[in-house]
């Protein structure tokens, strides 16, 4: 019998659990304790093998200090597209998350548009010649 795969529903949420859990540092131990639970059950939760009820997803809510929308920025749409599985790996890693808490730092929206344009630039300086299209989605973006 075929292993029964994770709904995508459940791994949108259970991701923005990590994210969110990440971005204040907290370790999956802490938010296990928190939660009277154990840490593997948080690594099933934010894999999304595991569904997480109603009232555990409140109570980690609150303590991740986040409306309960918060976990279903999409809307609960449905399946989750390639750019938002792009852009929630991104946020997950190690240096995403470092850079968009660097980001989030700097207050001068100046800074913040030449910041842009430098990883644009880079982004693009990295590409190869035959790659125009996604050259152009780089710079337009």
């Amino acid at each position: 019998m075929k292993a029964k795969s994770p709904n995508s529903i459940d791994v949108y949420v259970g991701n923005r659990v990590r994210v969110r859990r990440k971005t204040l540092g907290m370790t999956q131990n802490g938010l296990a304790e928190l939660l009277g639970i154990t840490f593997q059950q948080i690594q099933k939760y934010e894999k999304g093998t595991n569904r997480i009820g109603a009232s555990r997803l409140q109570r980690i809510s609150e303590i991740l200090r986040v409306p309960i929308g918060f976990f279903f920025e999409n809307g609960g749409a449905g399946p989750i597209d390639g750019a938002t599985n792009e852009l929630n790996s991104f946020l997950s890693s190690k240096e995403g998350l470092a850079l968009n808490k660097a980001f989030i730092a700097i207050e001068d929206p100046n800074i913040r548009q030449k910041l842009v344009a430098l990883a644009k630039s880079l982004a693009v300086a990295g590409l190869s010649d035959s790659d125009n299209e996604l050259q152009d989605s780089v710079v337009n973006s």
